[in-house]
């Protein structure tokens, strides 16, 4: 199954979707950072959301960066997405090891633990549009789903999930994101949160061979459903030598004097990619000038 992002409507246009199937991003991104398998979890759940809610955008140049800071062992996680759902990320601790959880399964919760979700929408605008909430499982699923709620007071479900094979590369990877609009009955509503409650795990759905469409379909079984459109999403970083060196440029006169002192050329890593680039100290002279 190739990586893809459904996005349609259902129940006569009283709920929004967006499904995806995202196993080759997220096993980029592994591949990329050399992540645990627990580390590649979240990281991989937290991509496929950033996907999702970046192709939600309406303009190209409109930016979606997901944040958690966190007390667990992986010390944080950053995913920025565009709205072609272009994402890339990082675990701030790659590395992390856990014993499963008490139900057998990498266990997310436990490697963020407490913390705070911030979601900041560069909209093209003077500042950004930031919205917090504090995370209530760690399993990032639930607490997109409480962000969405308390913070865009727009009820939403959210399900995330990644299968790792044995060797620890990814097996499937995806997820939906369900709103509802503001016009949605009170019977939809009661018979959609029915119908969520029974729903299986998604990583058993694609293990299963269900595609986005087919869990759609599933879950709406017995309503209209309208397929609007699809996009592929792909991790994908646009750092340059150019960006990285306007980045070294804005820490100061004196910062970049103190490196040109110490007489060697000095490297720079991107977190997202992990490329790096060098700067020998005539380009380092070229900045102060």
């Amino acid at each position: 199954m190739k990586d893809i992002i459904i996005r349609g409507m259902a129940a006569n246009n009283q709920v929004r979707f967006f499904a995806a199937y995202s196993k080759d991003l997220v096993e980029t991104a592994r591949a990329t950072h050399n992540t645990s398998p627990v580390a590649t979890a979240a990281l991989g759940r937290l991509l496929t959301a950033g996907a999702m809610m970046g192709s939600m955008c309406k303009n190209d140049t409109d930016i979606l960066t997901l944040q958690i800071q966190c007390s667990g062992p992986i010390n944080g996680l950053t995913v920025t997405a565009n709205a072609k759902a272009q994402v890339k990320g990082y675990a701030n601790n790659p590395n992390v090891m856990l014993p499963p959880s008490p139900q057998g399964k990498l266990d997310v919760g436990k490697a963020l633990d407490l913390g705070v979700l911030s979601v900041i929408k560069d909209l093209g605008l003077k500042e950004p549009y930031v919205g917090q909430s504090n995370l209530t499982t760690g399993e990032i699923a639930e607490d997109l789903t409480y962000y969405f709620a308390t913070s865009e007071q727009i009820p939403t479900s959210v399900a995330l999930g990644v299968l790792m094979e044995k060797d620890n590369t990814v097996k499937h990877a995806g997820g939906f994101i369900i709103q509802l609009m503001p016009f949605a009955e009170e019977e939809l509503i009661t018979d959609l949160e029915n119908r969520l409650k029974d729903f299986s795990s998604i990583t058993s759905l694609m293990d299963h061979g269900m595609s986005p469409e087919d869990m759609m379909n599933k879950l709406f079984e017995g309503y209209d459903i309208v397929l609007n459109d699809s996009i592929t999403p792909a991790y994908s970083c646009d750092c340059s030598k150019e960006r990285v060196y306007k980045a070294v440029m804005s820490v100061g006169k004196t910062e970049i004097e103190d490196m040109i002192a110490d007489g060697e050329p000095i490297e720079v890593g991107c977190h997202f990619c992990n490329k790096k680039y060098i700067f020998d100290i005539p380009e380092l002279q070229s900045m102060i000038k």
